[in-house]
């Protein structure tokens, strides 16, 4: 097997960049734990997340234009729960998608 040295120049280099790098707190933190791996997760929870906000959103739509055409109060209040919990879920999402924008915390949160 043939082996490529890195000429002096090359290990200082390479030693100023593992230098900066360790010297990153949060790079240390988001790598902690991380295992390198051929295959790379996929993102799950955004896909379940992703339909879980489309089929709610759906149902208090449903649940909106019924209670406007009936006035009926248990309609209200169940387009209200409805409503609270559309916010909720779109709120974790857009939270986890900054963050993986950003390129901080953890992908599964």
């Amino acid at each position: 097997m043939d082996e490529v040295r890195l000429s002096a120049y090359e290990r200082r280099v390479l030693a100023e960049i593992e230098e900066d790098l360790s010297a990153d707190s949060g790079l240390a933190r988001r790598m902690a734990g991380h295992r390198p791996s051929p295959h790379l997760p996929r993102p799950r929870i955004t896909l379940r997340g992703g339909l879980g906000a489309a089929l709610l959103g759906a149902t208090t739509l449903t649940l909106l234009v019924l209670a406007v055409a009936t006035s009926a109060p248990a309609l209200v209040w169940g387009f209200a729960a409805a409503w609270v919990l559309t916010l909720v879920l779109l709120l974790r999402l857009v939270v986890r998608w900054t963050r993986r924008r950003a390129g901080g915390g953890p992908p599964g949160d």
